[in-house]
C-alpha cells in the first residue's frame, strides 16, 4: 500500500547533490541522478599538474516544500518538505601526459548526505491517507572520473571534456521515503568551456548528459537527462562576481512501474555567484540559486560552497 500511494499520488524524493548537490529530477521518485549546481565560473579550466594533486570539498544545501506535476502545478493534497545538506570529499589529479593534444587527468568524489523529509497525502472528504518521514545521515553514491582531457587554447580560453561514472555505493532502501543512494549506475559525459575577455568579463558553460541503468530493486530506468550549467561575471582582482544557474531537461521517457506520460522533468535555476582565485591560495566558489519553471519534480533553493587547493 505504501509504494502504491507514493507512486500514484506524489513524486517525492531524495533530492540531493554534490557533490553532491542536490536538487531532484523527475526520474525515479524525483530523485537526482547526478548533482546540479556544480559548475559556474572557471568551468573550462582544470588545475595544472602538481606533485600531489588537488584536494577539494563541496558543501551544498537544497531545500524545497513544493513538488509539481507535468503542468508545473503543485500536486493537490500533498504536503511535502525536504532539506538536504551534503558534504563531499574530492580528489583531482591533472598530469603532464597528453591525449589528442590535451592534458590528461582523473578524479574521484565521495559524498555524504544529511536528509530530512516529511510527506503527507490528503484526499478531500477523507483526510490524511498517508504519512511518512525520514531523518538520516548516510554515504551517497561515489563518482569516479577516469578521463579528463584539458585543452588550454589561450590564456583566456580553455575547454575540457570528462567521462564520469556514478557507482551505486550509497545507502539505499526502496521502502524509505528518501535515500542518499540511487541503486543504479550512471554514465555522464560532459563538456566545459570558459572565455575571459580582455576587459575581465567571463562566460562559462558546462553541458552534461546522464545515462542511467535500471534499478534492479524496482525495475525502473530513468530517461536520458540533459543539463546546461553556466556562469556570467566580471573579474575584479582575484574575485569574480556575477550570476549563475542551470537549465535541466529530461530528453527521453522513464521506463518502469508507475510511469505516467514518460514522467519527463524540467527545471531552471538562477542566482548570484561569486568566486575567488589567487595562485598559491585556496580557490573558493559560492552560489545561491532559486529554481523555477519546474515540471514533474521538486522546485526549491540550491546553495553551494566549494573550496579547492593544489599541492
Amino acid at each position: 500500500m505504501k509504494n502504491s500511494v507514493l507512486s500514484g499520488l506524489c513524486y517525492s524524493s531524495c533530492l540531493a547533490f554534490a557533490i553532491a548537490s542536490l536538487p531532484g529530477h523527475a526520474s525515479e521518485n524525483g530523485a537526482p541522478t547526478t548533482p546540479m549546481g556544480v559548475f559556474e565560473f572557471g568551468t573550462g579550466f582544470m588545475p595544472p599538474a602538481t606533485p600531489t594533486g588537488t584536494f577539494a570539498t563541496r558543501a551544498a544545501y537544497y531545500s524545497t516544500d513544493k513538488v509539481v506535476d507535468g503542468h508545473g502545478d503543485k500536486i493537490p493534497g500533498q504536503d511535502f518538505s525536504l532539506d538536504v545538506f551534503s558534504i563531499s570529499a574530492v580528489y583531482l589529479n591533472m598530469t603532464d601526459e597528453e591525449i589528442l593534444g590535451a592534458k590528461y587527468g582523473y578524479s574521484a568524489i565521495l559524498p555524504f548526505l544529511n536528509m530530512n523529509a516529511d510527506l503527507s497525502v490528503s484526499v478531500p472528504g477523507v483526510g490524511v491517507v498517508f504519512e511518512d518521514n525520514a531523518d538520516l545521515f548516510r554515504q551517497g553514491d561515489m563518482q569516479i572520473i577516469p578521463l579528463i582531457l584539458q585543452w588550454n587554447l589561450a590564456p583566456n580560453l580553455a575547454m575540457n571534456t570528462q567521462l564520469q561514472i556514478q557507482l551505486p555505493t550509497g545507502d539505499y532502501d526502496k521502502d524509505r521515503l528518501v535515500s542518499p543512494g540511487l541503486n543504479h549506475w550512471v554514465i555522464s559525459p560532459n563538456y566545459g568551456v570558459s572565455y575571459i575577455s580582455d576587459s575581465g568579463y567571463e562566460v562559462s558553460s558546462n553541458f552534461q548528459l546522464d545515462i542511467s541503468s535500471e534499478n534492479p530493486d524496482t525495475h525502473y530506468t530513468n530517461g536520458v537527462e540533459y543539463r546546461h550549467e553556466f556562469g556570467i561575471g566580471k573579474h575584479t582582482g582575484p574575485w569574480t562576481v556575477g550570476m549563475g544557474g542551470y537549465f535541466y531537461r529530461q530528453l527521453t521517457d522513464d521506463e518502469g512501474p508507475g510511469v505516467v506520460d514518460g514522467n519527463k522533468g524540467t527545471v531552471t535555476a538562477l542566482g548570484p555567484a561569486l568566486s575567488y582565485f589567487s595562485p598559491g591560495k585556496p580557490a573558493v566558489w559560492l552560489h545561491a540559486y532559486k529554481e523555477f519553471d519546474a515540471e514533474n519534480r521538486a522546485e526549491g533553493y540550491n546553495l553551494a560552497l566549494r573550496i579547492a587547493m593544489s599541492f
